[in-house]
């Protein structure tokens, strides 16, 4: 048999290692058009997940969970529509940070069932226009924080609410009298404030698409407790989507950074192997109150499943790790991952 000119061969490995690499650095989020994201490292593999087996109305589909957030020692689990549980405005889901810590430590492996608190919330929903339910949630002592979308396509609009806890924790009630806008800094469907802290008496919301070929100028807006708008700070640069945010026990900022498939307006290049990509990471953010930037620290590459999760709630959980839930993609799933050694 005759052989092939060895320089077209050669030609054709180097440049499928050339498309490899290319490809690689831009699910990893480094290469053109992702300068800031160029200085992030990988971590050392994957981090694995420990799935936290729950029962009851919370594993349904329709819980579409959208935040996590602790309620001093209770976990409190966000759905998007709250009123698809219990009566009149709904009701949140709750779990004891003792539930977790026994299944974690081996002490108990029975599925959790958690528990509601009441929203009262009279009205709210229908003030505002397109109203698409609740995306973040964030408490500081018996104050609450949330923001919710509205809109669709070109429309879009969030807006940041508060209220209180009442004393027994088993009610919380937002002043449905003061509604803070959140200007979306693009307009893209289903794209407003998913994410936020609540940090050095400050409130700070995150935009979920800070892609550098999406969003040119990304910022994290600003409100004291009250609400009031104080301006915005500077956001990097960080390609996906940010769909929720935990405060560090040292002042940092871990967010959950992710795409799946059906994402394909985040890949903002023609990939043909786009069909294929996942990306479910957390990364760590530095906080000034002039800006935020990216850690010099290595991202934590969340291990892949053969199916696309959607994470939508992080919390951390004292110094073992981080908590994350998902929405309903594929199911809803509450899942560890420890610090790494």
């Amino acid at each position: 048999m005759k052989l092939k000119n060895p320089v077209i061969i050669l030609s054709t490995f180097v440049i499928t290692g050339l498309i490899g690499w290319y490809f690689f650095a831009r699910s990893s989020g480094i290469g053109s058009g992702e300068q800031s994201v160029k200085t992030m490292t990988l971590g050392s593999g994957e981090q694995s997940i420990v799935l936290i087996p729950l029962e009851g109305p919370i594993t349904g589909k329709k819980a579409e969970l959208s935040g996590l957030a602790w309620m001093g020692d209770t976990l409190v689990l966000l759905p998007q529509y709250p009123e698809k549980f219990g009566s009149n405005d709904g009701a949140l889901f709750t779990i004891p940070k003792q539930a977790i810590l026994d299944y974690l430590d081996g002490k108990s492996q029975r599925p959790i069932s958690p528990n509601t608190v009441e929203l009262i919330a009279p009205g709210l929903k229908d003030s505002i226009p397109k109203f698409e339910g609740y995306e973040a949630i964030g408490f500081l002592n018996q104050s609450v924080y949330l923001t919710i979308e509205s809109g669709k396509d070109n429309q879009m609009m969030g807006y940041l609410v508060s209220g209180t806890v009442s004393s027994d924790s088993g009610v919380i009630r937002i002043d449905t009298s003061h509604v803070a806008g959140i200007q979306p800094p693009i307009q893209m469907d289903n794209r407003t404030d998913e994410a936020l802290v609540i940090t050095q008496n400050k409130i700070l919301t995150f935009f979920e698409v800070n892609g550098a070929n999406l969003n040119p100028q990304p910022a994290a807006h600003v409100f004291d407790l009250n609400l009031t708008p104080e301006g915005t700070i500077l956001f990097p640069h960080l390609e996906y989507l940010v769909t929720d945010a935990a405060l560090g026990l040292d002042g940092e900022i871990w967010v959950l950074n992710q795409a799946s498939p059906k994402d394909s307006e985040l890949f903002s290049i023609i990939d043909p192997l786009k069909d294929f990509r996942k990306v479910e990471r957390l990364v760590k953010l530095n906080y000034e109150t002039s800006g935020i930037t990216l850690a010099d620290t290595p991202l934590l590459q969340i291990e892949l499943d053969k199916d696309p999760r959607n994470w939508e709630g992080l919390v951390l959980l004292d110094n073992r790790g981080f908590l994350l839930v998902t929405d309903k993609s594929p199911d809803t799933l509450l899942g560890f991952i420890p610090v790494p050694k």
